[in-house]
Order: C-alpha cells, then structure tokens, then sequence
C-alpha cells in the first residue's frame, strides 16, 4: 500500500490524522500518472486538484472558481469545467452526482467501483472501493435488461466521529 492510500484508505480520516500528507500523497501520484500516462497535469489543473483535496468535503465547480479568482487567476467557469474534466478522465477525482460537486479519488491507478459515503452533519466523504458494490450494480442492471458502464454508489448518513459528538 502505497503513501497516499496509508493515508485515507480507513474511509472517513481520524480527527487529527495530517491532511498535508494526503495532499502531497494525492498531488504526487497525479504527478506520477499524469507522466506515465503521457498527459500534462498543467498549472492550473494541479491546482484545481490541489484545492479539491484541501479538505475531506466535496467542493463545487463554482466554488472551485471563487478560489481560484481570490488567488488572482484569470480562471473563467468553461477552463474549470475543462479541468474537471480532465481530471475525472484521468480517474483523479470523482463527481457526486446528488451535491453536483468533486472529490479527489483515493486510488487512482485502479479502475474501481466505488461506494461514495457522505455525512449529513460535517460534509466530510468517504471512498470505498468495493468489487461486490460493482457486481451488485452489474447483477441488478442484467435483470432488468440494462447496459451498465459504471457504478457509483453515494449513501448520506453520519460518519463515526459526529455520530459520537451527538450520542
């Protein structure tokens, strides 16, 4: 197991786990794909990245942009939308799809069906990767006669350390 899945392979992170060492975990395997891969991690797509991992929270194109300006880049919605997209091309990041928002992708180099936790309360997310959650998705989707191509699965609830704080 590699650095960055040391980091946040457990789900949810512990309250004082060292956030730095997941960004630099995460922005050095991009690095590391992206080179492997052929493909240019650019300025400001490493620096979308780089803000998409600034916490545990999913963050939205918008807000991604917002940042972006106060930073003084001359960053327009079409250029972040394009890096959005390029990093979930790349498998770097994930879409939830129910809040319209982005988090980064905890195992990058394996294509993965994924089980997307989000907590109602602190608005942190969890990634599991799960192969049953893939074959589930793929059982369901042949009985009823349907052509799936991925499965991602996002449950709302409350993760351990709020659940805590209010029991």
């Amino acid at each position: 197991m590699g650095k960055h899945e040391r980091c946040i392979a457990e789900g949810f992170p512990p309250p004082r786990h060292d956030h730095d060492a997941c960004i630099d975990a995460a922005m050095d395997e991009a690095e590391r794909l992206c080179r492997e891969r052929g493909v240019k991690l650019t300025t400001l797509r490493r620096r979308v990245l780089e803000l998409i991992w600034q916490s545990h929270r999913p963050v939205t194109a918008y807000a991604l942009l917002e940042l972006l300006v106060r930073e003084g880049r001359r960053a327009q919605a079409p250029t972040v939308y394009r890096s959005l997209q390029f990093l979930l091309d790349a498998g770097l990041i994930h879409r939830i799809e129910s809040l319209n928002a982005y988090v980064g992708c905890t195992r990058p180099r394996q294509r993965h069906d994924v089980g997307i936790f989000i907590c109602e309360s602190c608005g942190e997310v969890a990634e599991v990767s799960d192969p049953g959650i893939g074959r589930s998705i793929m059982r369901a989707a042949s009985r009823v006669g349907f052509d799936a191509r991925s499965g991602v699965i996002e449950v709302s609830g409350t993760c351990r350390t709020c659940s805590e704080r209010v029991g």
